[in-house]
Parts: C-alpha cells; sequence; structure tokens
C-alpha cells in the first residue's frame, strides 16, 4: 500500500444474484411453521434437517458448549455470508431469521467467535423463488448489517491465523511462515480498507518498505516480515527500482523477529477490536449503501494500483492471492447493492449485466494461474502479455463498476 489513509470502503455478501436479508418477511413462510433446531457444542454443530423450503427459515440455535458461539447460514462459495446470529452465551438461545432463496448453502457454528469455526455442513434450499416484502430503509440496513457481519468474520479468522503465523516466523520456522503468509493476508486483503480507515493502523500492518521510508516512519507488519522469509539477493532492488535491497536493511536477528511478530498481533487485535465496537457500526450506517458501493469501486482499485504491477508482495511474488482476495471482496460488495442497481430502471439493469459480465471474465483470467485454495503461481511466472490481459480484465471491469455508486443512490 501506498496510501497512508482512505474514506472507508465496504465489502458486503449476500446469496448471489439476490437480496436475502434477516428479518425480513416473505411471501412464503417455512413449511410448518417450525423453526430448524441448531445445537453448537464446543466441537459440533449439529442441525435437526439438511434442507428446508425457500421462504422465511428460522433457526432456533442454543449453546450447548462452554464458549460464547455464533451460527451462520453461508452461501454456495462458504464464504459470503447470508445470515448470522452471535453472541450466544453458554446455555443460551438464539433465533436467526432469513428469507433463503433455492439453491445451495452451509451452516456453521463458531465457538469463541474466532477462527474457522466448526461443523460446516452442506444445507439445501428447494422450491420457487419468493419476493422480498419490506420498506426501502429497512432492506438497505439489512445490506449495511450483513456488511458489518461479513467483517466481523473476517477479522475473526485473521487474528487466530495471524498468532499461528507469527509463532512460526519468531520460532525461525521459515517454510511453514513462508506456506502461511498468503493464505494469511487473503483475510484482511478482502476488508483492507476498514483498517485503510483508521489513520496509521493500515501502515503498520501492510506497508511496503520503500512506502514506510517515504513517509518516515517505523516499517512493521505483514511485508517487513515477508522480507524475513525471502531473504533478497545481495544485488536485489526494491519495489521501486532503485533502492539496493540491503541499503538500510538487514535480517531481523531473533529478538527483533519476536518485536515484530508482537507489534503485528497487536495490530490486528485492535483492528478486531474495532470493527466490534461501536464506532464501526456508527460509520457504517452514516455511509450506507453508497459506502458500500464505493468499496465494490476500491477493492478493485486496489488491484488496479498495486497488484497488477507485482510490487506488493516483492519479496514473495505471492501477488496474486491479494489479487484474488481484493476481488472477492470486491465482487461481495456489488452482490449487496446490485439489487438496488436494478431496481433502479432499465439502465441499472444494463449496467449490471455489464458488471457481472466483467466479474466473470477477470475471474476467469485469474484462474488460469491458480486459485486462494489450491495456491497460485508465482507472480514472476506471468509474461508480460498475461499480465497485459489481467489488466485489460480489470479495465472493462472497473469502468461500469465506477457508475455502480449513483446508480444504487438513484
Amino acid at each position: 500500500m501506498n496510501v497512508l489513509s482512505r474514506s472507508l470502503a465496504l465489502v458486503a455478501v449476500t446469496a448471489a444474484g439476490s437480496l436475502v436479508l434477516a428479518g425480513c418477511v416473505a411471501r412464503a413462510e417455512q413449511e410448518g411453521g417450525d423453526a430448524l433446531t441448531v445445537t453448537s457444542t464446543n466441537d459440533s454443530c449439529e442441525i435437526s434437517s439438511a434442507s428446508a423450503a425457500s421462504g422465511t427459515l428460522n433457526f432456533a440455535v442454543t449453546n450447548a458448549g462452554s464458549d460464547t458461539t455464533e451460527f451462520y447460514l453461508l452461501a454456495s462459495d462458504g464464504l459470503r455470508i447470508v445470515g448470522e446470529v452471535e453472541n450466544i452465551a453458554p446455555g443460551a438461545s438464539r433465533t436467526l431469521t432469513v428469507l433463503a432463496q433455492p439453491g445451495d448453502y452451509y451452516t456453521l457454528c463458531k465457538p469463541g467467535m474466532l477462527g474457522d469455526g466448526v461443523g460446516r455442513a452442506a444445507f439445501t434450499v428447494t422450491g420457487e423463488s419468493v419476493a422480498v416484502d419490506g420498506e426501502d430503509a429497512e432492506l438497505k440496513q439489512q445490506a449495511v448489517d450483513l456488511y458489518a457481519a461479513f467483517v466481523k468474520d473476517q477479522v475473526g479468522q485473521l487474528v487466530p491465523a495471524v498468532d499461528e503465523f507469527v509463532t512460526a516466523y519468531v520460532a525461525g520456522d521459515d517454510e511453514t511462515a513462508k506456506q502461511m503468509f498468503p493464505q494469511v493476508r487473503a483475510y484482511y486483503e478482502r476488508i483492507e480498507p476498514v483498517a485503510e480507515a483508521l489513520g496509521d493502523l493500515d501502515p503498520r500492518i501492510d506497508f511496503r518498505e520503500v512506502d514506510a521510508v517515504a513517509d518516515g516512519i517505523d516499517w512493521t507488519g505483514f511485508h517487513r516480515i515477508e522480507k524475513d522469509l525471502w531473504v533478497p539477493a545481495s544485488d536485489a532492488l526494491n519495489s521501486d527500482g532503485v533502492t539496493p535491497a540491503w541499503q538500510g536493511w538487514e535480517p531481523s536477528t531473533p529478538g527483533q523477529r519476536a518485536d515484530v511478530g508482537d507489534l503485528l498481533v497487536a495490530d490486528v487485535q485492535e483492528l478486531y477490536d474495532y470493527v466490534h465496537g461501536q464506532e464501526f457500526v456508527d460509520t457504517l450506517e452514516s455511509q450506507g449503501i453508497a459506502g458500500i458501493s464505493n468499496g465494490a469501486i476500491a477493492l478493485l482499485d486496489e488491484v488496479a494500483t498495486g497488484k497488477i504491477s507485482g510490487e506488493e508482495d516483492w519479496w514473495s511474488g505471492t501477488d496474486l492471492y491479494d489479487f484474488a482476495a481484493n476481488v472477492e471482496g470486491s465482487k461481495m460488495a456489488f452482490s449487496l447493492v446490485r439489487d438496488f442497481a436494478v431496481a433502479s430502471g432499465a439502465e441499472g439493469e444494463e449496467l449490471v449485466a455489464q458488471i457481472d459480465d466483467g466479474y466473470a471474465q477477470l475471474e476467469a483470467e485469474l484462474a488460469a494461474f491458480g486459485s486462494l485454495s489450491d495456491g497460485f503461481v508465482a507472480y514472476g511466472a506471468l509474461t508480460e502479455a498475461d499480465k497485459r490481459a489481467l489488466s485489460d480484465q480489470i479495465n472493462a471491469l472497473a469502468e461500469p463498476l465506477s457508475q455502480l455508486t449513483v446508480t444504487v443512490l438513484e
């Protein structure tokens, strides 16, 4: 990153192609009116049925474990949140109500409200699509609430992942830390603009060396660790193409590694505390759906200004992981305001079709080089033609996406 702070840009999630919001009333009710029961323990998440008819679904969640827990209904990609209920104390019960369209989903519990969760299971919704009844203001508020849930989930997974990554780095287990580096960063890259809005938090977590030097701040965070893990050759240059890699730098001592690792853990914890606080809620509500739409644009800009050039992960060559995570975050933000754009009229429908096509083509181009789950090729393996093709797809998507905010506000 080379920007000290930016306005808050938002990413959000919902079921693909349809607005699915907790608390809305549908024209089709859950068959029989009975709630699906969910029992969350420290290591399991048991649900009374693996399927239900489309419409308003009620999940009655009981916490039979020893830690405060959460329950999620996830979209078919296992990432996007359709609905969630959190802060369920041991022995307590809460109900999640969602309007679920036909499709494939996953259910998941998260005891301790950190990490990947437990008991992930397939869940199917059958039947016909159902219409949503509700005031426009209510739907917009629900969109903001779902975005908040997504951010909390990503940061909740980032915290333990960074702890494990830092443990390997401090212990000198560089091979393990190298394998973890791009995967851990994906949680951050999906919601990075949240940290960018918090003054010097993003610089502490994610500044490159040349940017820290230019701004006269101490260099810490992911990229300080990256250079220790991928020690450059003696004649290598920094990403500015001018500064020698070893000028004013040498590999961290074990004590320095411990200090740098502790700082990263503390900074990520600060991000976690922020997204679970009232200031975050107030900021989201003040931004509304315009903030979510602007987030789709800003996250694609992250790709265009840093990842596509290969300057972000200069030493590790793992830029495509960051690229993919930024695109995921951008697409999620778009998915949450998509229906508002369609509702604006024929021009909105046409714009949405262009954006849908742009994401599909960009994802297909990126898939030629790997995936977040299976790994990507090193950025240095891409030819100039490969980079141009990716850049062309980014530009093709950026043009209609830039019109999104004004369209959803019509």
